[in-house]
């Protein structure tokens, strides 16, 4: 591993963690043993540092995604195939999964900004084109954000779910959970245009 990489894979732990405002230049160092000076070597100041250790966590992330995006299937079976992709990724990435709520909760405007237009834009456009085929006459922005709002939803509460009347162990699996959505929302655009 170079020691961009080792500075990224700690900058993501740590600003899950901390938060941005809350990790210093100077903590960072320390935690991968090197001067504030070689971090600044590798990245010019902490917004840089920040949308690269995004950029860096969600890499591998996108591979799932693309996978999903070229496949030869159904649109149907698509948006099955983007959701368990999507609860696969927030479940076994703890730090990315941590790292996305925390900047979710301090909303800055700059950092919200640099998320969406840095790193998820593509992804999310690919969304929309999937929205657009399964649902042309709904609002492709607002079918995205549901198909990944309800996904989340099952991420977040997860650990307070099981403890609802009716849950299920199988409840907590992402394929079942990913069927769930898929069923749901085909059924909504089937009744929508009926």
């Amino acid at each position: 591993m170079s020691s961009k990489e080792k500075i990224l894979s700690a900058a993501i732990v740590l600003f899950a963690q901390k938060g941005y405002s809350g990790l210093s230049m100077r903590q960072l160092a320390l935690a991968v043993n090197l001067s504030v000076a070689a971090i600044y070597h590798h990245f010019p100041d902490k917004n840089t540092l920040y949308l690269e250790a995004v950029r860096f966590a969600f890499l591998d992330k996108a591979q799932a995604f693309d996978q999903v995006w070229k496949s030869d299937c159904s649109a149907e079976e698509k948006l099955a195939r983007f959701i368990r992709s999507f609860i696969n990724v927030m479940l076994e990435d703890r730090d990315f999964h941590r790292l996305m709520q925390r900047e979710i909760l301090e909303a800055d405007p700059e950092r919200m900004q640099l998320l969406a237009q840095g790193v998820f834009t593509s992804q999310f456009c690919l969304l929309m084109q999937l929205a657009t085929e399964l649902a042309p006459e709904q609002d492709a922005h607002l079918l995205a954000t549901s198909v990944i709002g309800l996904a989340k939803y099952y991420i977040e509460y997860q650990p307070l779910l099981k403890y609802f009347p009716g849950w299920k162990p199988e409840h907590e699996m992402p394929e079942v959970i990913a069927a769930h959505i898929t069923t749901l929302l085909l059924n909504s655009f089937k009744a929508k245009t009926a």
